[in-house]
């Protein structure tokens, strides 16, 4: 029997502190996918986690699987402490909106992970540039890197209140390698050098800023695709090489709970990297390796 009590796990009669009691996380885009997983494990690991997205119960964004409330519902499950607040972070008020409530409800941030991405909307299309509809731009960077750097522009002073802070951009990144796409290309890399610039002009206040990598994740919108689900997917050959959205989530809690973060801000790690490094696992037990194209 396991009982939880202020950040506290009593399981057989040991007793085990959860690493991030105590800590105060903003996850966005949670409302399914990596930000769901990684607000999950987060909660798990005892941070009170705010849970942002378009989603709520009775009313999803294009009829998607998940919302918001069930991220908070699953983190309360796991004996995590959520809480759902409604986000189109594209209107730059309802973002500032959730920075103020933060401040108010706790006081203080102490770790945001930027996963908010609009591109879902539109879908990625195998087509050279030129063939591509202008609407990715939007998709993409208003809806994806300037949603996540809107969200930075609000936490920022809250993050510098603290002793030390964790800022996270999730992205996608093989080193040098082109994605394919156009504009995903371009909104990935614009990701990874905003952590980079912002882990030069926050070093001083001793706030760490990573991006960080997943490789192909089975999230809901990808099972879908796939006519697939989690207790099936091992029969898709194209899906032989995913992970789950878990699997970067428990990276970040790794990084959100190691001490000596700070050590690797500015640079992008890839969830496999971070799995050898720090001795996890995906939820199946299975070391997936970091991801190539």
């Amino acid at each position: 029997m396991i009982l939880y009590d202020e950040g506290i796990i009593h399981m057989k009669g040991m007793v085990y502190v959860k690493p991030l009691n105590g800590k105060v996380a903003l996850v966005t885009g949670a409302s399914r996918g990596a930000g769901r997983g990684i607000a999950v494990e987060l909660g798990k690991a005892g941070a009170i986690v705010y849970v942002t997205g378009r989603s709520t119960k009775g009313n999803s964004t294009n009829d998607w699987p998940g919302t918001i409330d069930e991220t908070v519902s699953q983190i309360e499950a796991s004996g995590g402490v959520g809480v759902a607040v409604r986000c189109d972070h594209t209107n730059d008020s309802e973002t500032e909106e959730v920075i103020n409530r933060i401040r108010k409800d706790q006081g203080k941030l102490d770790i945001l992970v930027n996963n908010v991405w609009g591109a879902h909307d539109l879908g990625i299309e195998a087509k050279p540039f030129w063939e591509l509809p202008l609407k990715h731009w939007d998709t993409m960077f208003t809806a994806g890197v300037r949603a996540q750097l809107v969200t930075n522009h609000f936490a920022i002073p809250l993050l510098r209140e603290n002793k030390q802070a964790l800022i996270i951009h999730t992205t996608f990144w093989d080193e040098d390698k082109y994605t394919g796409h156009f504009y995903y290309d371009l909104a990935k890399n614009s990701l990874v050098r905003m952590a980079y610039g912002l882990s030069i002009e926050l070093k001083h206040d001793n706030i760490a800023v990573l991006a960080v990598s997943p490789g192909f994740m089975r999230t809901e919108l990808v099972l879908k695709h796939h006519q697939a689900d989690e207790e099936h997917w091992q029969d898709s050959e194209e899906l032989a090489r995913t992970e789950t959205p878990y699997y970067i989530g428990r990276g970040i809690k790794a990084l959100a709970c190691d001490p000596h973060v700070i050590e690797k801000s500015g640079q992008v790690l890839k969830v496999g990297d971070l799995a050898k490094e720090y001795q996890f696992t995906d939820l199946d037990g299975r070391f997936v390796p970091p991801f190539t194209l």
